[in-house]
Parts: C-alpha cells; sequence; structure tokens
C-alpha cells in the first residue's frame, strides 16, 4: 500500500467519523421501519448476506451476492456468476432473487444486474356483506442494472439504477432509485471498508394520486472486514443508518410508573441510553473457512433484536446463521434467520460459473464469455 492510499483512506475515514459524531445532535427518535413505501427492497437478496445480519457493504468474497449490497464490491473476478434464491418466507409469501455479473475489460468496467420479486399469494376478495367475488394476488419486484470501475490501486467505485414497482390489490406504485458505493480492499493487509448510499430517488407513480408521495427507504451505511493471515478467519462489522443517531421507536414497554397514584405514566423513559442507541446501529459477523471450500459465518443484528424479540422469551432473535460449499463451478450457501419465537426463516442459493459451466466456443471468445479473471489483483 502506498502512503497516498494509505492517506486517502485515513481522511475518508476519519471525516465518515466526524459526520456521523456531529450528525447526531438535533436527531431526534425515528421509526426505522414502516415509514416508507418499498420496504421490501431492504430485505436480504441472497441467504449468504442473511446469515451475515442482513447487510453487508464491504465483505471481499467472491460472490455476487454482494454487488447488489454495494455496487463497488462489483469486479472482474465475478464475470459470469448467475445465482438463483426462491425460497419461502413468512405466511406463504414466495421470494425470488437473481443476480448476474459480467466484465467488459476494453471498457475498464464490471457490469450487474439483479432481480428481486416477492409474490405474497392469492387472497380473497369480497363485496360489502362479504360475499367472495373473486380473488387478487400482491406482488413487489425490483430490477436493478450497476457498473462498477477501479480507481487506483486499491479503489472501487460503483452506482446502479433501480427501478422498484408494488401491485397491491388496485393500488400501484413505482420508483426510480439509484445506489452509489465506495469500497477500498487492502490485498496485503486483507482489510476491506465500504460505504453505499442505497436508494435514493423518488416515486414515479404513486399508490393514490390524490396524496403526496410516500418516501423510499434511504439508508447511509458503512462497513469494514478484516481477514487474519494465519487464521482462517474474516471478522466483520457493518454500521446502518449513520446519517440519525436514534433510531429507537416509543416502546410502550419502556413507560415508566411516576405517578403518585400508582397508573403507568405516559412518558418514556428519559434516562440515558447511549449504549442502547450506538449499538443499534451495528452489525457484527464472523465467517470461518474450513479447508479453502467450506465456510461457516454467523451474526448479530442489534437493531433486530431489539425490535423483534419478546421480553418475556427473546430467543434467538437478531442471531443468524450459515454455511458455504465453493466449488469450482457452483456455490452453495444456507441462512438460517432468527426474527421470532415462533420459527426461523431459511434460505438457499445455488450460484453458478456460467463460463465455466458453458463454453460458446469461437462465439465465446470473441464476446469474452469464457475468460476467467483473478478475484483481486
Amino acid at each position: 500500500m502506498c502512503i497516498r492510499d494509505i492517506g486517502k483512506a485515513y481522511i475518508w475515514i476519519y471525516s465518515l467519523v466526524i459526520f456521523f459524531v456531529t450528525g447526531t445532535d438535533t436527531a431526534v427518535a425515528q421509526v426505522t421501519g414502516g415509514q416508507s413505501a418499498f420496504e421490501y427492497l431492504t430485505l436480504s437478496n441472497a441467504p449468504h448476506i442473511s446469515a451475515l445480519g442482513g447487510i453487508s457493504v464491504a465483505d471481499p468474497d467472491n460472490d455476487i451476492a454482494f454487488a447488489l449490497q454495494n455496487p463497488a464490491m462489483m469486479r472482474p473476478g465475478m464475470h459470469n456468476e448467475l445465482e438463483l434464491v426462491y425460497n419461502n418466507y413468512y405466511s406463504g409469501i414466495n421470494i425470488m432473487n437473481l443476480q448476474y455479473g459480467y466484465d467488459a475489460p476494453k471498457i475498464n468496467t464490471s457490469f450487474f444486474f439483479g432481480v428481486q420479486y416477492l409474490n405474497y399469494g392469492a387472497f380473497p376478495e369480497t363485496n360489502s356483506i362479504g360475499n367472495v367475488i373473486g380473488d387478487f394476488h400482491a406482488v413487489d419486484y425490483a430490477l436493478t442494472l450497476g457498473a462498477s470501475r477501479s480507481y487506483l490501486e486499491h479503489w472501487r467505485y460503483g452506482a446502479d439504477i433501480k427501478w422498484a414497482g408494488s401491485a397491491l390489490y388496485q393500488y400501484k406504485g413505482s420508483a426510480a432509485l439509484v445506489d452509489v458505493g465506495v469500497n477500498y480492499f487492502d490485498t496485503a493487509n486483507l482489510f476491506d471498508i465500504g460505504i453505499v448510499a442505497k436508494n435514493m430517488g423518488v416515486m414515479i407513480r404513486k399508490y393514490d394520486p390524490n396524496n403526496p408521495s410516500e418516501p423510499v427507504p434511504f439508508d447511509l451505511q458503512l462497513g469494514a472486514s478484516k481477514k487474519f493471515k494465519h487464521l482462517p478467519l474474516r471478522l466483520i462489522v457493518t454500521a446502518q443508518h449513520i446519517y440519525e443517531w436514534d433510531i429507537r421507536y416509543d416502546n410502550p414497554a419502556d413507560l415508566t410508573n411516576t405517578n403518585s397514584l400508582g397508573t403507568t405514566d405516559t412518558a418514556s423513559d428519559k434516562g440515558s441510553h447511549f449504549g442502547d442507541i450506538l449499538f443499534r446501529h451495528f452489525i457484527f459477523g464472523a465467517e470461518l473457512t474450513l479447508a479453502k471450500r467450506i465456510t461457516i459465518t454467523a451474526s448479530y443484528n442489534d437493531l433486530e433484536r431489539k425490535e423483534l424479540a419478546l421480553q418475556t422469551d427473546p430467543g434467538l432473535a437478531g442471531f443468524a446463521f450459515g454455511a458455504g460449499i465453493n466449488l469450482n463451478k457452483f456455490q452453495v450457501h444456507y441462512a438460517r434467520s432468527y426474527y421470532y419465537i415462533s420459527g426461523a426463516y431459511n434460505e438457499i442459493s445455488i450460484t453458478m460459473a456460467l463460463n465455466k459451466l458453458f463454453g460458446l466456443n469461437q462465439l465465446g471468445e470473441k464476446i469474452g464469455w469464457n475468460k476467467e479473471n483473478p478475484d483481486w489483483e
């Protein structure tokens, strides 16, 4: 790593820390969920991501799913990777994700494409007196197209455009969104840091033309990971909602009994909650590599645990675990995420190296289909 790169990395990280700390002076408590349209865009796009806590913007592992988390993570080593994800969510909801990458060396650009689709199933439609007159379907979907390029020795920057749509009974909406990210990876010290601004945009079609446009689920995320040279372990930390400080919500369970008559006061506890507020921003993950082919992953998302765990039986809410098998032509990832005591959410995906599976002979040579790139230079 050259001195110039070290200086730029230091200034960049220092600026982010100052922004995060000073930006907390005037912020007030916010509810992170349910305040925007198209909230499904905040869901994990692959089991590998879910096993890392649902967000991962600075993991240099060779998995095309990371390009949809931070567009700067797309690189030549992911050329011709296709990942397919299809799982049953809660209550019969079906989720499908697809992500594909292609590198164009002549223009020094790596492209990626993604599809997100949620099918909520069929619902009975009734008239005003309760008679069933048919049924209707509800779906959400998003199409993403992005690209990234390298800068100097260790930097990559990228962006994508996203078209999000929703059809919920007679109400339909759509939005145009943009993600922008930067990544720095020190190949010598195996240290990675990334930042991404997600879902910047506006609604194109409102659910109700007579109402104002709903906000979109913007988030600013910062992450870092470190892999040890003599230990097959990578530690990952991710900060979410770093543009606002207090992301707690007014939970009735936090109300204190201060009334002299013995009744519950309507005012929430005003004590110090610095630690609680701080850690709600963070996701901690670890990934262990066994025999260079098998990965074991575990993570803890403090925000999910604080919002989803029951006081009487918190269970494993906020925790997630996963495993992966990395073969020459295939990757298989599995994740088990805990949101509630009623049951965990299981996911599985398969990633294929299309250039290793299907050669296109002379056409493949002409369009660069068959080439194999090193993951990191």
